[in-house]
């Protein structure tokens, strides 16, 4: 660096001296100059630094919902989750997941064994002592709301569940316009499996023309129309109705003008002997033994279908059905898990997070992976291994006959009995009767 005696040369010492106290002070006068400007500038740096830090943490206050709940979180966060047993393998995995993507919070998450189809019981016995995080088969969501068990989806943190995850399953989840579940899955259903080397594509379209098929082939088709929740196929697809009350009673129409025309179509269909009245257990049986080459059930039984029938292993919507002259569409149940959380978690917030972390499209992807199990989330159902699956590609297709099941308790037994005589052939010709009996017990009063 140059100093000012270089610059000037030849000067003489006296001339040097003057000139260095002349700048000597002109640098202290600078310097002094230069140091208030500097303080200043740095005074105003530094507050315009306060101002943005404080902006930005003002942004992220309001903007992001996961940063706020991490900054309120001081404690270790204590969780108590309830899967199905064959779900636990998946869920410890996806916990560790979830406590490494919030590394700088403690966790303690307890797993516990909690069947879908019994959540609702366990939870009711005492819904304070519940888990904060259970799934839960969609049927059980009114009785779970009335109780006060389900915490409303009011907070978004990584996605948006209702635009996430298909249409239905959203509303499966819904109560009086209220979100109350984040869904899971969306393969709760039935639909039609087949061996192709016995029916064509066409033939499937039609359950007549399949009888017809399958009765010139030697071989059987299975549906257990004994049960209410397949037996309903028959009478929704036709247009007659059955709705769930506030009350908890149902509403039913089976019994009114033209319904007699399903019954009888009923009976025609089982009274050949080719379509035949089985249950879930019997049906595998028939199916691995070659005796059945077609079946309405559903995902659980795809591999018991695929092991038999090898290649020729097929899948599809169910059929129509004739009514007095008239197909038909058969219409199904849709069924969908969902993960609630309960309103008394003491993580409430953590519980949420978690609800979404176990339903996000990641985990639905992993859990079609694992189980077969089909997608809610509208992305990973569209993928091609989702889409390629026969089983998920044919309840996929029967969506749009589908219902939520929203029933109240009195239906399954009348159901049931119902479709017995109508299989068994054991009606007799007075239909009518059949069907007013079997609708006052449906529709009949709680007590």
């Amino acid at each position: 660096m140059e100093t000012p005696e270089t610059r000037r040369g030849g000067a003489s010492s006296a001339d040097n001296s003057a000139a260095a106290t002349d700048n000597t002070a002109a640098a202290d006068d600078t310097a002094a100059a230069d140091d208030t400007a500097a303080d200043d500038t740095a005074a105003a740096d530094n507050s315009a630094a306060t101002d943005n830090a404080a902006a930005d943490n003002s942004a992220a206050s309001s903007d992001d919902p996961v940063a706020n709940l991490i900054a309120a979180t001081t404690d270790t966060v204590k969780l108590t989750v309830w899967a199905s047993e064959e779900d636990q393998t998946l869920t410890t995995q996806l916990l560790e997941d979830f406590k490494a993507a919030y590394p700088d919070v403690t966790f303690d998450i307890t797993l516990g064994s909690e069947s879908e189809s019994t959540a609702k019981d366990t939870i009711l016995a005492d819904v304070e002592a519940a888990a904060d995080v259970f799934a839960f088969a969609d049927d059980q969501i009114n009785e779970l709301v009335q109780a006060g068990a389900l915490q409303p989806v009011a907070a978004t943190y990584t996605y948006d569940v209702a635009s996430a995850n298909v249409a239905g399953s959203v509303e499966a989840a819904t109560v009086n316009d209220t979100l109350y579940a984040y869904p899971m899955t969306a393969d709760n259903g039935y639909f039609m499996f087949y061996d192709a080397s016995v029916f064509s594509d066409e033939d499937v379209k039609s359950l007549d023309k399949m009888v017809e098929v399958a009765e010139a082939a030697g071989k059987k088709i299975a549906m257990d129309v004994s049960n209410g929740w397949y037996i309903y196929a028959f009478f929704q697809g036709a247009g007659y109705e059955l709705t769930l009350n506030d009350d908890g009673s149902n509403n039913c129409t089976w019994n009114a003008d033209g319904a007699t025309d399903v019954a009888q179509a009923i009976m025609d269909l089982y009274g050949t002997n080719v379509l035949v009245d089985m249950s879930d257990e019997e049906m595998a049986t028939a199916i691995a033994e070659g005796t059945i080459a077609a079946a309405v059930n559903g995902t659980w039984r795809a591999e018991t279908a695929s092991d038999a029938w090898g290649e020729n292993y097929s899948a599809t919507k169910l059929p129509t059905f004739n009514v007095a002259g008239k197909e038909c569409q058969m219409s199904s149940y849709s069924g969908y898990k969902l993960i609630g959380v309960n309103p008394y978690s003491a993580n409430i917030g953590w519980s949420m997070l978690l609800a979404e972390f176990l339903t996000n499209e990641a985990a639905q992807t992993a859990r079609f992976e694992a189980r077969g199990l089909g997608p809610a989330n509208v992305a990973a159902a569209s993928s091609d291994a989702v889409q390629a699956d026969p089983a998920i590609a044919a309840l996929a297709a029967q969506a749009a006959y589908a219902t939520p099941q929203r029933v109240g308790g009195n239906f399954w037994a009348p159901a049931e009995t119902l479709g017995q005589i109508l299989a068994d052939g054991s009606a007799g010709s007075d239909l009518q009767s059949v069907l007013d009996t079997a609708v006052e017990g449906i529709m009949a009063p709680i007590e």
